[in-house]
């Protein structure tokens, strides 16, 4: 069968999680139908991935039901964020900061998105930030936070507003979700973004990066192609872009690869090659020990030092570029 190269990119990732015990079957099951769209077409992109034929879903199976969401997702919770272990983490209410919960039109509808900024400093750098395929979480809106804590006006979109908001869906929903809305989609909802920050007395609309992790880090390599009014970008271990298209980017672009993640790190020597002919300001850095997902503090695969490390380069790249 054919995947979009989305679709693809997050099976596979969920049954890496599925092979290593981080994912029940049923789990793993429920998200391949969410994003498949039926049983049939679940299991044979399940034994695509490389399930045996007694783990797959019989194609008579009825479709898994939505249910009542079990994520903490969320926007404008107080306290820590839940299971956060970095260091660099910013609890909400943190002094001289403002955050709140704001909308912006986006193709003739309201787009949900979480704001951070720093507090009586002008006109600020801003930038614009692409949750991982989980939505728009508690852990997202703590990296809009860090972000003002630097100096920017951090705009975390909830890409799944039109479907009535990360925090109201099945958590196993949440994928194929953002899979069958599409990514030209999203990216014109980042484009949205780009024009309400620019419309904003405390944003420089000169000064607009964007940053992504996972799923996110493709919605910003893809972004960074059509998007001209980014200065910089970040992708955190994403899907790369389209090759033929390197030559649109006009941003600085730093890419955030994890030594371990073969299946994504591996097409970055292509990538490297396609904006290096294109003559792109870029930089991709590979960092050692690490998986993917590893600057996400919530989950497993966290890891402080590098994930310390990779944080403190975006800065460093945005001050540069941005």
């Amino acid at each position: 069968m054919q995947l979009g190269k989305y679709e693809k990119y997050l099976i596979e990732e969920f049954f890496d999680d599925y092979r290593a015990g981080a994912l029940s079957q049923r789990t793993f099951t429920r998200r391949v139908a969410f994003i498949t769209g039926s049983m049939a077409a679940a299991a044979a992109a399940m034994l695509l991935v490389g399930c045996t034929p007694g783990e797959v879903p019989r194609s008579t199976d009825p479709m898994p039901a939505p249910e009542p969401s079990s994520s903490a997702a969320g926007t404008g919770g107080s306290g820590a964020v839940p299971g956060a272990k970095s260091p660099l983490s910013v609890p909400e209410g943190a002094p001289g900061l403002t955050t709140a919960t704001v909308e912006f039109p986006s193709g003739g509808t309201s787009v949900s998105a979480y704001q951070a900024r720093p507090e009586g400093q002008g006109r600020s750098p801003a930038v614009l930030i692409c949750h991982e395929n989980r939505g728009l979480t508690p852990h997202i809106e703590d990296v809009a936070r860090r972000f003002a804590k630097a100096g920017y006006a951090a705009l975390a979109l909830d890409l799944l507003s039109r479907e009535g908001g990360t925090a109201n869906l099945d958590r196993d929903a949440v994928p194929g979700a953002l899979t069958q809305a599409g990514a030209q989609r999203h990216v014109a909802d980042f484009a949205a973004a780009l024009e309400y920050l620019r419309s904003q007395d405390f944003v420089d609309g000169a000064r607009v990066a964007m940053t992504g992790y996972c799923f996110g880090g493709g919605i910003t390599w893809q972004a960074a192609t059509e998007l001209e009014g980014l200065k910089a970008t970040a992708a955190f271990y994403g899907p790369a872009p389209d090759l033929a298209k390197a030559a649109d980017i006009k941003a600085a672009v730093f890419g955030v690869y994890a030594e371990l993640d073969q299946r994504i790190t591996g097409g970055m020597p292509a990538l490297k090659d396609a904006l290096a002919a294109a003559s792109v300001v870029h930089q991709l850095t590979v960092y050692p020990g690490v998986d993917h997902a590893f600057h996400n503090d919530t989950g497993e695969r966290y890891n402080q030092a590098q994930a310390t490390a990779a944080w403190n380069d975006t800065l460093a790249w945005f001050n540069q570029h941005v």
